[in-house]
């Protein structure tokens, strides 16, 4: 469930795209204005306030924002501005591409947090953009167990109903045990076969019936089994598959409390998530942390980006 708030009678491109030109004013700019406007705007919105400033005033709206605004605010505007597809295609070719070393994390996140469909659209998107297969690229710039997990992850087609086979959800759970035999080592191929063709309502009844059968949890025994990228892709499939909201919670606390906020993860996430399932991620961190997400973000962050972040957010009641 979405956390955006739009005007309740509707609001004009030409309008919104006028206001934001007067605004952009370099060192004097208005930002107060923009992030209200644009704090306020869904995906189609903002799509049509970008064409319409374009046709007004003969320049990108994203190039105005990146010479005039600086710091945070700019760079979580400039994410929200696009699409959800477009915008995960966007972040993953930057984390591929980032020097000196690839953004594991933020590859990491994107893939293995999104649903199948969401996969097959941000393909596309990464494809029509930059004219380069993803997998292509994972497989350039990857190695090992982790690009072979990803590289699946991205082109074998998984339902996502929510039915599912008792009986197999049983035979997986106990290849899964013994794929951790330490006699004859960790069964790689048995990991990244289960846990790139099966669906998330498999894979958590599978977390389920794996700890009624061994008594382990799952997470707990693939932590004994794989390490490194390979076992945090795992991981973060495994997750997402019982608890996307609890998973999402606990990577903003991550961001918010560690030696200092990570901003490049909490804008990702606050602005990846809020027209999807912010709600559901606000309610799971009321939950698990006792507190707000929006007192977490207001105590750590600060100016126009602090009022942008808490205005996607939206209200804690």
């Amino acid at each position: 469930m979405s956390t955006l708030t739009t005007p309740p009678n509707g609001c004009s491109p030409r309008d919104d795209a006028a206001q934001l030109h007067k605004a952009l004013k370099g060192l004097r700019s208005d930002t107060a204005k923009i992030v209200n406007i644009l704090a306020h705007r869904d995906s189609e919105q903002r799509d049509l306030i970008q064409q319409a400033y374009e046709t007004s005033f003969s320049e990108p709206l994203y190039k105005r924002i990146s010479t005039d605004l600086h710091g945070h605010v700019k760079r979580a505007l400039k994410l929200w501005l696009h699409d959800a597809l477009t915008r995960d295609a966007i972040i993953i070719r930057k984390a591929l591409t980032s020097s000196p070393v690839v953004d594991y994390q933020a590859v990491n996140e994107i893939i293995c947090s999104r649903t199948p469909s969401q996969i097959r659209r941000f393909k596309d998107a990464y494809l029509s953009t930059y004219h380069s297969n993803l997998d292509e690229d994972l497989d350039k710039q990857l190695s090992g167990d982790h690009k072979k997990l990803l590289v699946a992850y991205i082109t074998i087609q998984r339902y996502e109903g929510p039915e599912l086979d008792e009986a197999l959800v049983q035979q997986d759970a106990q290849q899964l045990y013994k794929s951790a035999d330490k006699k004859v080592g960790t069964d790689e191929k048995t990991l990244i076969r289960i846990f790139s063709e099966r669906s998330s309502t498999h894979l958590a009844a599978v977390s389920s019936a794996y700890k009624a059968s061994f008594g382990t949890p799952l997470e707990k025994a693939l932590k004994q089994q794989a390490s490194g990228l390979f076992l945090r892709c795992l991981l973060i499939i495994l997750r997402c598959a019982i608890n996307p909201s609890m998973y999402f919670a606990k990577i903003l606390r991550k961001a918010i409390k560690g030696m200092g906020t990570g901003d490049t993860r909490l804008i990702r996430v606050i602005v990846t998530r809020t027209e999807i399932d912010m709600q559901y991620i606000k309610e799971a961190y009321l939950t698990k942390y006792g507190k707000p997400l929006s007192v977490a973000v207001r105590s750590d962050t600060s100016g126009h980006y602090r009022d942008f972040l808490l205005q996607l957010l939206g209200s804690d009641y």
